[in-house]
């Protein structure tokens, strides 16, 4: 194996990250707060993330492999300190995975092309969005790109 990203065979099990590298390649490639959330499944703090508050049009991105995740038109303002959106950018953008940690049950969203740990997603918060669901997103877990750019 090398040190770039390689890609899983179309054949290979479908279940498995597309974008494969080992922890050591992703400790090069990521800062330390951002390994710690994406490969860690770490939290930032709360109202400290680039993203929380954000406007901007434009496509979010996983900041460790790069995949499309959620775009801005999605993004909605919930309040809770991190980037919030109600739907990802395509239904096979994500994975949602049982979490059992902290003493309490969530749903954990994962960048479905490289397994990286997003945030979590929550339902039935009473939030006016066509779904009535909140993906609460780690800023350092995202690279905004502009529309235009």
């Amino acid at each position: 194996m090398d040190s770039r990203t390689h890609t899983q065979a179309a054949t290979s099990d479908p279940s498995a990250p597309k974008v494969v590298k080992s922890e050591q390649e992703w400790r090069r490639q990521l800062a330390p707060e951002e390994y710690a959330v994406l490969r860690e499944s770490g939290t930032e703090r709360p109202f400290t993330g680039e993203y929380t508050d954000t406007e901007t049009e434009g496509v979010y991105e996983c900041r460790a492999c790069g995949a499309e995740l959620f775009r801005s038109t999605t993004k909605f303002p919930s309040h809770c300190g991190w980037p919030s959106f109600y739907d990802p950018a395509d239904s096979d953008a994500v994975l949602l995975r049982r979490d059992r940690s902290m003493g309490m049950v969530r749903t954990e969203v994962l960048c479905a092309s490289c397994h990286s740990h997003l945030g979590h997603v929550f339902e039935g918060e009473g939030y006016p969005t066509p779904t009535d669901q909140r993906y609460c997103i780690n800023s350092v877990a995202l690279r905004l790109t502009p529309t235009g750019d």
